[in-house]
This record gives structure tokens, C-alpha cells and sequence, in this order.
């Protein structure tokens, strides 16, 4: 049948299974709005207030349920408005579409009104991109921008396509889903290889990353670190791929990750590593990192392998499928003396907690513990509030922590709330500060507009926190520009309460907890600000180019 292009871009969408889209028109793709407008009653489109946050949104459905994201913008500065929040989504693996339009075929290259090179712009930060000057590539494209968001290693894709295109006439053929690429083995040879030297082991350590959420391979690194006796342990982007009360879970490790998790890592002599990138949160100073261990390190991109800590076995293929082979091959063991240590290790993480009374950074994570169920989604922005939470919430089911790992987005934390509550289709939460909220709040009033439920939790110390920390303890107490009560004294309540949220700050547990139960039986977007000291830090933390020996866990030392 034919069809005119942008009716042939929403029924590819619908082709696929998108069910919401969020976006913010303009001239280059108003054909792609009309057609949105008739086929409203398949898929939802969400107006945010600013196309960065399409992409936090589109990003954060993705993150929470595993379906490729989707979002639209204009061209010119729509679509380069994308473009931090498809880095964000590039930078952590996240599966997404994002659509664009452009000025029409004749135009191209003659800098007329809003055009801009997207794909050019792009180019470093998707899988591939795309532009449409054809109209009988345009389905097929789609097609494969989807196919190619969700196989391998997830990512974002960009979809360009020219005007002229969306208004021609074109053929088009209905097609089932895009299916992802076949997964593939690993290599047999090597896989015995580094199951040799796993049973070989006396402390051995399971590290994982966000890629054994995206291969649901939770139950493999639970029967992996059971079978050869191996506490396991996460990067930030790991956390909920593994139940945080699962016996052998330490939690994240790294510059503020979890002491006794840290400890395991730098003692261990063999570290699997599985779906993780070595970055320099981890790692610290890489060429002293794990000097007396041997990494068996398995990725579904191969280009991860030895690309910052050599590894000892480096196994490409899909992660779920590879453990199932290795697992086959390991003996059954334990470790006595390494159990001990890591014990030992979980007391002394223990006893230097932060026990103060009152509202405090831990007291209010834990409060917030009390409220979660197993199904809520919670989302931080980038700060210290992000490591308190990583460091203190509990989570059972994966996808069910969402932040930004890899470019360290502030601002990223309410649109991506907002997509995760229309792909779950419950409350989502999100913990933020003053800074990171200040970078989105437009967003609030997307929420109010379709009625959100998300909970918006401000740990609010009227200072750019986590920079504020640096300065303390490297820049000689230097507050430059990160004290914010002097000049910008938001008040979050009131900013809330004029865009239509229901808001309160609270200055004690009992308060919040109020707070949080009331959160929790409204039907919209609610925001509760946490007033904190401004001098909070976040420890443990290992200083920048440091290692893992060098951990700083009170102020002084």
C-alpha cells in the first residue's frame, strides 16, 4: 500500500511494539506529528519541556524495562538538544531510537533555516546513524535502527530523515518486529583456558557490570559465585543485577563503592569479570590496579577486552550464554580463609557506618528503604546523593536502579524518572539534589501535565555537594562557585508547589517518613525536600589516581 513517509514512520513504530514516545515538535517533523495525532489511540506521545529530556525519558523507559526507547525531535536545535541525553544512553549501553527531522533533500548543505549535520554531530555517540533522503529506504531503515539498538551491546541509534521525505508517497509493506541478532558462543578453547585458571584460584572475586542486566543473567552469577565459593561484588552500573541481600553480595566497589566489596577486588587473585568496563572509577590508578590477580573477562563486545586492564582471559560472546559454558567447566570449591577475609572485611564496613541520630544522608536512604517494593524504579541525578543511595538502597529485581554511569549526567535524574514511570507503569522515585534538580526542574511541569507518579526526593545542602568535597579535601577548603545559598536560594517547595506538585520539606526522620507514606498514596508527582548539612561527605572514597589501598573512610586521614 502506499502511504505518505511520516505514516510509514508511526507504523513502523507500531510494527515494533512502541507503545509512548516522547518528543517536542517543530517545523522538520510536523508530518510525523500529524501522523502521531491519528494513531494516538497506539501510541502515547509525552511533550516534555526540553528535547534533552526526551532522551533522559526515552532513556530511562529503556533502563526500566528493557524495550528500546524512542524520541523525536526538529532539526537544528531540537536535534542537537539530543544530544547529551544520547551520550548519557551511548556511554551506559542503553537500547534507543532517536528520531529527527531535517530540512528537505534540495536543502541539504546550503545552511538554511535550523539545519544542522545531526548525524555528523552524532557520529562518536550512537552504534550508527542514519539519514533518510530516500523514500523506499525509509521502513527498512527504521527496521534496522531498532534491530541494531537492541542486539550485542545495546544502544542509541539515530534516525535522520529529510522532510520532503515524510510528505512523499511510498510503498509500504507491514513487517513483523525487528528481532535482535543471534547471540553468539564463545570461542570453546578459550573458555577452557580461563576455566583452568578459575579452578586454580584460592581468592577468587565475581565483578559485574550493567551488561548482565541487559543479558538477565542474574541467576548464572549467582550459580558462578556458589559453585567455586567467590563473593561478588558490582560496578555502579551493576547495582540490582544481583539482589543486594543475596548472600555473597558486597555491593559496588570503587571510589565511593562499598569497603569490604573494594577489599575483595584489590585481594582477590582471579577477578571474572562479566559485562563491566575497567573505567577509572573502579580502578583508580589502572597501572597499580590489581597487580596480583589475573581478570577472565567476558563481554559481548570484544573491544572491551584488554582495553584498559589487560586481561588474563579475555572471552567475547553473550554473556549469558558464555557463563552457562563456563560454569559447565568450573569445579566445585571453597575457600575458607578467603571467606574469613572477606567477613573481617563486611565487620569493619560495619562498625564505621554513620550511626549519627537525626536526619542524616544514611538515616534518610534507609527511611526511604522502608517504602520501596520490589518493583519500584528508582533514579538518582549525579552527585553525592547518587553515591548515598548506590551505597544504602536495597534492590531485589533488576532494572530497578537507573542512573547515569558513564558520562555522569546531572540533570538526567527527572526525565529519566518521568520514562520510567510510563514504562512500568508505577510510581518511579528519584533521589536528586538541589544542583542536579536545578538542571531539569522544566521537567515538573511534564510530570503535573500527565499526572506522573514519581516521588522527587531533594537532598538539598544549598551547595554543589560532591565538587564541594573535592575542594575540601584536594583544593585547600577553595569554595569556588559551589555554595549556592548565597545567590540562589531556591525554594524547592514553593518552585513545586507553582508548577502543581504536591511538596514539603521535612528536617527530621520521623517527618520523613511522613512523607514518604504520603508519597506514596498519591496519584501524582509529589516532591519532598530533605534539608542536609552542606559539609556532608561521602565515604568511603578513594582519591582521584589513587588505588584501592589508598581509600580515605573518615575526614582527616
Amino acid at each position: 500500500m502506499e502511504l505518505k513517509g511520516a505514516e510509514i514512520v508511526v507504523r513502523c513504530l507500531e510494527e515494533q511494539g512502541v507503545d509512548v514516545v516522547f518528543g517536542y515538535p517543530g517545523g522538520t517533523v510536523l508530518d510525523i506529528y500529524d501522523a502521531l495525532y491519528q494513531h494516538a489511540d497506539t501510541i502515547k506521545h509525552v511533550l516534555v519541556s526540553h528535547e534533552q529530556h526526551a532522551a533522559h525519558a526515552a532513556d530511562g523507559y529503556a533502563r526500566a524495562t528493557g524495550k528500546v526507547g524512542v524520541c523525536i525531535a526538529t532539526s537544528g536545535p531540537g536535534s542537537t538538544n539530543l544530544v547529551t541525553g544520547i551520550a548519557t544512553a551511548f556511554l551506559d549501553s542503553v537500547p534507543m531510537v532517536a528520531i529527527t527531522g531535517n530540512v528537505p533533500t534540495r536543502q541539504i548543505g546550503t545552511d538554511s533555516f535550523q539545519e544542522i549535520d545531526i548525524t555528523g554531530v552524532t557520529l562518536p555517540i550512537t552504534k550508527h546513524n542514519y539519514f533518510v533522503g530516500d523514500i523506499e529506504d525509509l521502513a527498512d531503515t527504521i527496521r534496522d535502527a531498532f534491530r541494531l539498538a537492541a542486539s550485542g551491546r545495546p544502544g542509541p541509534v539515530l534516525v535522520d530523515i529529510a522532510k520532503d521525505i515524510q510528505q512523499q508517497m511510498g510503498e509500504y509493506e507491514p513487517a513483523a518486529p525487528a528481532g535482535k541478532d543471534e547471540p553468539y558462543r564463545g570461542n570453546p578453547e578459550k573458555i577452557a583456558a580461563a576455566a583452568a585458571r578459575i579452578n586454580r584460584a584460592e581468592r577468587p572475586f565475581v565483578y559485574f557490570g550493567g551488561g548482565v542486566i541487559a543479558a538477565d543473567a542474574e541467576a548464572e552469577v549467582l550459580e558462578l559465585a556458589d559453585k567455586i565459593d567467590a563473593p561478588i561484588g558490582c560496578s555502579l552500573m551493576g547495582l540490582s543485577g544481583v539482589s543486594t541481600d543475596a548472600e555473597r553480595f558486597l555491593g559496588f566497589e570503587g571510589m565511593h563503592g562499598h569497603y569490604a566489596s573494594s577489599m575483595a577486588m584489590r585481594n582477590a587473585d582471579v577477578i571474572i569479570a562479566l559485562g563491566a568496563r575497567f573505567n577509572d572509577r573502579v580502578t583508580g590508578n589502572r597501572e597499580k590496579f590489581a597487580q596480583d590477580a589475573d581478570i577472565v573477562h567476558i563481554d559481548i563486545d570484544s573491544s572491551e577486552l584488554s582495553k584498559i586492564i589487560p586481561d588474563a582471559h579475555g572471552l567475547a560472546g553473550d554473556l549469558k550464554i558464555v557463563l552457562r559454558q563456563l560454569i559447565d567447566q568450573l569445579e566445585e570449591r571453597t575457600h575458607p580463609e578467603w571467606a574469613s577475609f572477606i567477613e573481617r572485611k563486611r565487620m569493619h564496613q560495619d562498625h564505621n557506618q554513620d550511626m549519627r541520630e537525626g536526619l542524616t544522608p544514611r538515616s534518610a536512604m534507609l527511611a526511604l528503604n522502608e517504602r520501596l517494593d520490589d518493583e519500584t524504579p528508582v533514579v538518582t541525578d549525579v552527585g553525592q546523593h547518587q553515591m548515598w543511595a548506590a551505597q544504602h538502597l536495597r534492590f531485589t529485581k533488576p532494572r530497578t536502579f537507573i542512573t547515569s554511569g558513564g558520562l555522569g549526567t546531572m540533570g538526567f535524574g527527572l526525565g529519566a524518572a518521568i520514562g520510567a514511570a510510563f514504562g512500568t507503569n508505577t510510581r518511579s522515585v528519584l533521589v536528586t539534589g538541589d544542583g542536579g534538580l536545578g538542571m531539569n526542574i522544566g521537567e515538573l511541569a511534564t510530570a503535573v501535565s500527565y499526572d506522573v507518579p514519581v516521588t522527587v526526593v531533594v537532598m538539598n545542602n544549598h551547595v554543589l555537594g560532591m565538587v564541594r568535597q573535592w575542594q575540601r579535601l584536594f583544593y585547600g577548603k577553595r569554595f569556588s562557585n559551589t555554595t549556592l545559598e548565597g545567590f540562589r536560594r531556591n525554594d524547592f517547595v514553593a518552585i513545586a508547589e507553582a508548577f502543581g506538585l504536591e511538596a514539603q520539606r521535612v528536617s527530621t526522620p520521623e517527618e520523613l517518613k511522613a512523607a514518604f507514606d504520603a508519597s506514596f498514596e498519591a496519584s501524582g508527582p509529589v516532591l519532598i525536600e530533605v534539608e542536609i548539612d552542606k559539609d556532608e561527605m561521602v565515604l568511603p572514597m578513594m582519591p582521584p589516581g589513587g588505588t584501592l589501598d589508598d581509600i580515605i573512610e573518615k575526614v582527616g586521614e
